[in-house]
This record gives C-alpha cells, structure tokens and sequence, in this order.
C-alpha cells in the first residue's frame, strides 16, 4: 500500500505528463530509480531528450496564491547531486550516444484538490 505521501506525488506525475503531452513531448519512461536516485519522467519532444523532475504541493484556493511557497526551493544540493547521478547512470543504462542533445526541466505541480483543479509550471533547460 502506497503512503499518502507517495500517492500525492504519483498524482503530480501524471498531471506533469499530461500537461507534457499536450506540449509535445511524448513520454518515454517514469520513475527511472536506482539506489543513488530517480528520474520522475523522461521525454522527448522532436530530438531532444527530457529529464524531468516533478515538485508537487498542495495549494487551498480558500487561502490565497500559491506564489508564497515555491516548490523548486526542494532542489537542494544532495537532491540535485543524485538527479546527476541517476541521469549519468539512465544515460549508459540506455546506450544513449554521446551526440543526444538532452534538457532537464523542473515540473512545479500546484495542486487543488478542494477544486480538482492543477496548475503546472515548467522550468526548461535548468543546469545542474
């Protein structure tokens, strides 16, 4: 049985990659995990290849914005040292050739579940 936590995060992965989709990308993996880290979702969008971390958080529209709490401060430096590990690891584990052009983005997923309602915000192309 999944914790509450977990579902709550799942949830935030499935509206990053449909919102993905609707961009363009086509998903080509989720939960890319190994003992050093995860890689939430891995894309592509023409010949790029996307690795995208999702940052989810709850958001009560009854008391104001969700711009008081930014789900990319998370991206602490241990966060950001295994995402570069298990990307590193994701791109020998798939033979990916030295020439793949590759992006990492951060999925911000605000969620509402008082309203059903989801908002996503997408940082592209951040250095890690």
């Amino acid at each position: 049985m999944k914790s509450a936590k977990r579902q709550f995060g799942d949830l935030g992965e499935d509206i990053a990659c449909k919102y993905l989709e609707q961009k363009g990308y086509r998903v080509v993996e989720r939960n890319y995990l190994r003992k050093w880290g995860e890689i939430d979702i891995i894309a592509q969008k023409g010949s790029i290849l996307s690795f995208i971390e999702v940052k989810s958080v709850s958001w009560d529209s009854a008391f104001g914005s969700h711009e008081t709490y930014r789900p990319e401060e998370n991206m602490h430096p241990k966060k950001v040292l295994r995402l570069r590990r298990a990307l590193q690891t994701y791109l020998l584990d798939r033979k990916i050739k030295e020439d793949q052009v590759w992006q990492f983005h951060l999925a911000c997923v605000y969620l509402d579940e008082d309203e059903k309602k989801a908002r996503v915000k997408l940082l592209e192309n951040l250095v890690l």
